[in-house]
């Protein structure tokens, strides 16, 4: 059953509305909002009672997904200082710039072997769709205070800042695949592809610098107040996608770049200044594994047994692998390079980039076997990784109890934001420390 938009927004708030009032109750159960709403979605569309349905290929799901990724690659860059860091940015260093890359290329040669009919470039986007980690699904761990700061950090820069540094390498892989389908000559999609990334990264650091010094000057001043503070950094998202859309950029890449120019310009950006576009990009979050639930639930019975195959490998041998090579010489131990390997969850962003891969090349021969495959992985991360976060957070400890005080891992550092919020003492911050909200 397709549903017209305005009725899906009904069912949505509605959804979200009943799970608010039980989100206290069930945190810290396997339960999380991830969960929920792809579970949902399952049950209300074609794959279950059939009551709601929105196509992939609808103008709105592609608007509200690229508006929820925009922002969270804004705020993701903007709330995370690296100088803050000190000496513990070399772990979020070497899986950012060893264990990325390596990730994107494994993920290549393994869907190129098990996938025959598909051409590399068709391979090199599932690679790139799947490289991302997701920050929110995440959040079980980098908010948990029992696990060590400094591995806690390293998930947390990690996630905010590895969606966008594939992002440059789909543009790449989505050009040629496109080439390949004589879409257009490679050569012009590789200068569109060039265009996109340089015209995305100047707009970024123009608006993201200017818009951060302009925030900085106001505060100063004592001229900004209130909830102004937190509505600007959601502004300068927006205004970063739309102005590099409309000149011929990457919106993705100039929100990214945006929020990196603006943390730097604003030299720390507050969790206050975040918290705000955070909230709305939460909500667009769980609106689009909403629709995934809708969409993925159709296509269960079309996957077959190397799709499963390729999600295990995806979330295991393909994420940690490259985890333990860009680690060798980190001094942890093999249990942390485990825990960090294992925690790679997939989703929003590789919903997202599959979304506009569809989009913009959904004729080409492969798209099928793509879109199986990214959504078979992302279901799969959402119940595994959503599952297995407190038991894995519980037996990290009892093997870090065994460890020398002067372990690599009980190394300090100082706490970052994370999605949500982090008070100082690690729990994730709601404004009331009590066991009950203030009436």
């Amino acid at each position: 059953m397709i549903v017209e938009p305005a009725v899906f927004v009904v069912v949505f708030a509605g959804l979200l509305f009943a799970f608010s009032l039980l989100s206290r109750r069930i945190s810290g159960t396997v339960l999380t909002a991830q969960i929920f709403f792809v579970a949902i979605g399952i049950l209300l569309g074609p794959a279950g009672i059939d009551l709601l349905g929105i196509p992939a290929t609808s103008s709105f799901v592609l608007l509200l997904a690229e508006v929820a990724l925009v922002i969270t690659l804004f705020t993701d860059a903007a709330r995370i200082d690296i100088r803050s860091l000190g000496e513990n940015r070399q772990l979020p260093g070497r899986l950012l710039l060893f264990g990325l890359p390596l990730t994107i290329g494994a993920g290549v040669a393994l869907a190129a072997l098990l996938f025959t009919d598909l051409t590399l470039a068709e391979a090199g986007l599932i690679g790139a769709i799947l490289a991302p980690t997701d920050a929110g699904l995440g959040q079980a761990i980098v908010n948990n205070p029992g696990v060590p700061v400094r591995v806690r950090q390293a998930l947390n820069v990690e996630s905010g800042l590895n969606d966008g540094g594939a992002i440059p390498f789909f543009f790449l892989f989505l050009a040629l695949t496109e080439a390949e389908a004589e879409v257009a000559p490679l050569s012009l999609l590789l200068s569109l592809v060039v265009e996109q990334i340089g015209l995305g990264v100047i707009v970024g650091l123009a608006i993201g610098f200017a818009g951060g010094w302009l925030g900085r000057w106001s505060l100063s001043r004592g001229w900004i107040s209130g909830i102004y503070w937190r509505i600007d950094i959601l502004a300068l998202a927006i205004i970063a996608w739309l102005v590099a859309d409309a000149v011929g950029g990457s919106g993705f890449i100039a929100a990214f770049i945006g929020g990196l120019a603006t943390a730097a310009a604003f030299k720390r950006v507050r969790e206050e200044e975040v918290s705000f576009a955070e909230a709305e990009a939460d909500i667009l979050n769980l609106a689009v594994f909403f629709i995934f639930g809708l969409i993925a639930g159709g296509l269960i019975g079309s996957i077959d047994w190397t799709v499963i195959l390729y999600a295990v490998l995806s979330l295991t041998v393909i994420r940690m692998v490259p985890v333990a090579i860009s680690l060798i010489g980190a001094h942890l131990g093999r249990d942390s390079v485990l825990f960090l390997g294992w925690f790679g969850p997939r989703g929003l962003a590789s919903i997202v980039l599959l979304l506009i891969a569809v989009d913009e090349a959904g004729g080409i021969a492969g798209m099928q076997t793509i879109s199986l495959i990214v959504i078979t992985t992302v279901l799969a991360s959402v119940f595994a990784h959503g599952i297995t976060a407190n038991p894995a957070i519980r037996w990290y400890a009892r093997r870090l109890a065994a460890l020398h005080p002067d372990a690599p891992e009980r190394k300090g550092g100082e706490e970052l934001p994370t999605r949500g919020g982090m008070s100082t003492t690690g729990r994730a911050s709601d404004g009331y420390r009590g066991r009950n909200p203030p009436l």
